[in-house]
């Protein structure tokens, strides 16, 4: 069977720790959709990771990773990935797999999105412009070049014929840039690709999974952010919910089992868009200083808020949750008094549900206070252990949302995480 951890909220819930805890769990670690805009921070003793792309579950060592065919792959930002794990002694080419079906970034995607994002000026979407966007496009409009592709003795025809169209777009927005430097990067890591395990990827974890080995998908960025059901246009180009582990692996639908659902002990969003949550004093500010809220990929300060039940019961309801994973717990420890969003109000009508279009809406949130627990939890080791006022906090978020936190991490290293439930 198939278990599923993704972000409930706008993506940097910290689902890289949550693969890492529960990676010696399983037999295989598969991403399944999004690409470099991802960042997954681990902690390999007191070194500080950052992975964009390898699966979370490379640092085990017994562990199969898998690139699965919903990715779009830089190869350029794998080498640097892969030349800074096996820094550790990790041998990638030993551990990790990577779907022939795997769509490609090109330089001239970077390019596009730079392009673009210049072209929607005070509308700009916070593009991370690292060519995900076109690179779906590509895939969409059946121009895409795959990884599959680069073994094919006309790749370079194929590629040159894809920058040619790419340039006729960066010309109507009447945009250049010297590509070169990054042309020589791309194919020097296409090179340096041919020499990892490429793998007909459907096949490949279809056949471990009658063999009954066990595999855990590792979603990117969060629900909110998914391309159909989140915050439209303000959103990823991939499906991040649990129905596009089904579509970005070659997996059945029946071959799901658990979906972990991780979300913040609060809210936070990098980039433009609706954030109904989101605070501008000084409550906002601490929020941000004490959980040092800058993103892992681009470093930009993230927007930080209470946590929004409205928008988390929706994505529970979306992903089928069985198991809701609650992060950064410890960044609330010094709160007198937490703020929980259980209603929108939407032009002045009350509304438990998240609109068709939070951007043409005037929606203000509607709170219920709880007493903070005003405790240092970074050191709890079990759930018997959490102060009133946390369990206080988590049994309401658990009534609400209708799956229960059955975890809960109170710091960033991988021992700072408490069950408690089973």
């Amino acid at each position: 069977m198939v278990d599923v951890i993704l972000g409930l909220q706008w993506g940097d819930e910290g689902k890289g720790k949550i693969v890492d805890y529960f990676a010696p769990k399983y037999d295989i670690i598969a991403r399944f959709q999004g690409g470099p805009n991802a960042g997954h921070t681990l902690y390999v003793g007191d070194k500080k990771i950052v992975l964009h792309q390898i699966p979370s579950g490379i640092f085990h060592q017994n562990t199969t990773n898998i690139i699965g065919n919903g990715v779009v792959l830089d190869p350029v930002t794998l080498k640097r990935e892969c030349d800074t794990v096996a820094a550790f002694g990790i041998d990638v080419k030993k551990n990790l797999f990577i779907s022939q079906r795997t769509n490609l970034i090109v330089p001239t995607h970077r390019a596009l999105d730079t392009a673009s994002e210049i072209s929607k000026g005070e509308s700009k979407i916070g593009s991370t412009l690292k060519g995900i966007g076109p690179s779906y496009m590509d895939k969409t409009g059946r121009n895409a070049l795959r990884v599959g592709d680069i073994t094919d003795k006309s790749f370079i025809t194929q590629y040159i014929k894809l920058r040619l169209k790419h340039q006729r777009l960066l010309d109507n927005f009447h945009f250049t840039e010297d590509i070169s430097v990054w042309e020589e990067e791309f194919f020097e890591a296409v090179e340096f690709l041919r020499t990892l395990n490429i793998v007909n990827g459907e096949y490949f974890i279809n056949d471990k999974i009658s063999s009954g080995q066990k595999v855990l998908a590792e979603g990117a960025q969060g629900s909110m952010l998914d391309v159909d059901f989140g915050t439209f246009p303000f959103v990823t180009s991939s499906n991040t919910i649990s129905a596009g582990v089904c579509t970005g692996l070659g997996i059945a639908p029946q071959k799901i089992n658990k979906v972990f659902g991780v979300t913040k002990a609060y809210c936070t969003r990098v980039g433009s868009g609706p954030f109904p949550t989101e605070l501008y004093d000084e409550t906002g500010e601490e929020l941000r200083k004490i959980g040092n809220e800058f993103g892992a990929t681009t470093g930009r300060p993230r927007r930080c808020g209470w946590i929004d039940l409205v928008a988390l019961k929706y994505t529970c309801m979306l992903n089928g949750v069985t198991n809701v994973v609650m992060t950064k717990a410890d960044v609330l420890d010094s709160f007198k008094a937490l703020n929980v969003c259980t209603e929108y109000l939407i032009n002045g009508n009350k509304s438990g549900q998240v609109p068709f279009q939070l951007t043409h809406a005037e929606i203000k949130p509607e709170y219920q206070t709880f007493e903070g627990w005003d405790c240092d939890s970074t050191c709890l080791k079990t759930g018997d252990n959490l102060p009133d006022a946390m369990q206080r906090y988590i049994s309401f978020i658990n009534q609400y949302i209708g799956a229960p936190v059955s975890h809960v991490s109170n710091g960033p290293q991988r021992e700072q995480i408490i069950k408690i439930l089973n």
